[in-house]
């Protein structure tokens, strides 16, 4: 299992941006399909956006147009920007890691995950 290192975390105001950023060991970012889930406190691990290896990207309904996930093969990293941040986009964001060709919405298709990192929009 990859061992991913979630960062970029923090509070922000309605409408605000913050960039998350998973750290993977060398190899993995190009090789595996790359996501960001999230859960909010009493609720299921909820899928974000997804990368493939190959590059195309998807995201959910409730975030797309206002959050971009990216991938740095020579850094080894996965980057979600965020902007327009709302209340309910508050929870804990997860980086994973799953084989290719796995459902990519699913969170049952990753292997791997990182510790998340807490990210907190106020009204």
């Amino acid at each position: 299992q990859a061992q991913l290192v979630e960062s970029g975390g923090g509070q922000v105001q309605t409408g605000g941006s913050l960039r998350l950023s998973c750290a993977a060991p060398p190899r993995t970012v190009m090789w595996y399909t790359m996501a960001w889930f999230r859960q909010a406190p009493g609720g299921e691990r909820e899928f974000v956006a997804a990368i493939s290896r190959s590059g195309p990207t998807t995201y959910s309904d409730t975030v797309k147009g206002r959050f971009t996930i990216s991938r740095d093969n020579a850094r080894n990293r996965v980057n979600l920007q965020m902007s327009g941040l709302q209340p309910e986009d508050t929870a804990v964001y997860y980086c994973g890691a799953a084989q290719p060709g796995n459902p990519a919405a699913v969170a049952t298709s990753y292997s791997s995950w990182g510790q998340g990192t807490q990210v907190t929009v106020s009204s």
